[in-house]
């Protein structure tokens, strides 16, 4: 049976040093949810501008549904500048003062919210008043969802307000090693290791599942029911590892709200994500049998050492 998975924030273009591609890291998850065969609606904002149209037009010829993205008469279509170095790790600047920092609680986006399966929400789309309304809003009403929060700590883009509140509000919370990092010493939580700050998050809030992405080395997963989950990542050959991160949210939700265990869902998004760091943008098409021929290859997995005692065999 088809899901109901809403995508809140940021649709923009990814000025990279050799393209213009189409992103912001709820867009690609609400792609890679609707190509594993969910319904992923997008809820952003675009200008009334020429990058807003070619937007708008690349949204519906990548197949999702445009009735949540709304125009915006004053505020251009967001942009961030993208540079790598020489590791191929991204780094951003991210324009403010753009359309999706306006996102307008509109008709029938309340009602859709209340049968929703699962809402994921970051924090840069919370960077300015309108758009945090919004999500306010809509938490509030999708009382059925799984509500999860991919933390997107960019600089000059979330207040420890919007980081907090949002957190009291999760039910799933999603980040990577540096971010988790960066979470523990701007809340006092434990720096030690990840799976001790794990503990914590959990201990602090009403929050059921603790994610930590961990690069080319996997992912690491608590659950407040106690069970503990690490995978190993995958040996490829990077093309760029832009999306990567949100391929595995994707995955992991396809599979969480199927009942998969925790440990299933982080090796399925595990796998959606090194497929898609071998691709070049965050939106290339990863088909089933893309995912049948990588895991025929028998591919040399990547072992962080400090996770070893947490894995299923």
């Amino acid at each position: 049976m088809k899901k109901t998975v809403i995508a809140f924030g940021e649709v923009l273009w990814d000025l990279l040093p050799s393209c213009t591609v189409l992103g912001g890291a709820p867009f690609n998850f609400a792609y890679r949810v609707n190509s594993l065969g969910d319904t992923g609606l997008m809820v952003s904002r675009v200008g009334r501008d020429e990058l807003g149209s070619k937007a708008r037009a690349q949204i519906v010829e990548l197949g999702l549904n445009v009735r949540f993205i709304q125009w915006d008469d004053d505020l251009p279509t967001g942009t961030v500048q993208v540079s790598f170095d020489e590791k191929d790790s991204p780094d951003y600047f991210i324009v403010p003062q753009v359309a999706y920092d306006r996102i307008e609680c509109e008709d029938g986006l309340l009602e859709v919210a209340s049968k929703a399966d699962c809402l994921c929400f970051g924090t840069l789309a919370q960077r300015a008043g309108r758009s945090r309304e919004t999500i306010q809003r809509l938490l509030q009403r999708a009382t059925s969802a799984v509500k999860l929060l991919d933390i997107n700590l960019r600089k000059d883009c979330y207040t420890i307000e919007a980081v907090t509140s949002s957190l009291e509000k999760a039910g799933v919370l999603k980040l990577n090693e540096d971010e988790a990092r960066q979470l523990a010493r701007m809340l006092g939580l434990s720096q030690r290791s990840i799976p001790q700050f794990c503990e914590e998050v959990l201990d602090t809030w009403s929050i059921e599942q603790c994610l930590v992405t961990l690069g080319e080395k996997g992912a690491f997963a608590a659950a407040r029911n106690g069970r503990r989950a690490y995978v190993p990542g995958y040996k490829v050959r990077l093309a760029d590892s832009l999306g990567s991160g949100d391929a595995f949210t994707a995955g992991f939700v396809h599979k969480v709200l199927r009942g998969e265990t925790l440990a299933a869902a982080c090796e399925f998004g595990n796998i959606l994500g090194a497929i898609v760091a071998t691709q070049t943008g965050a939106t290339a098409a990863v088909h089933q049998k893309d995912i049948n021929t990588f895991l025929s290859h028998n591919i040399e997995r990547i072992v962080h050492p400090e996770f070893e005692d947490f894995m299923t065999h």
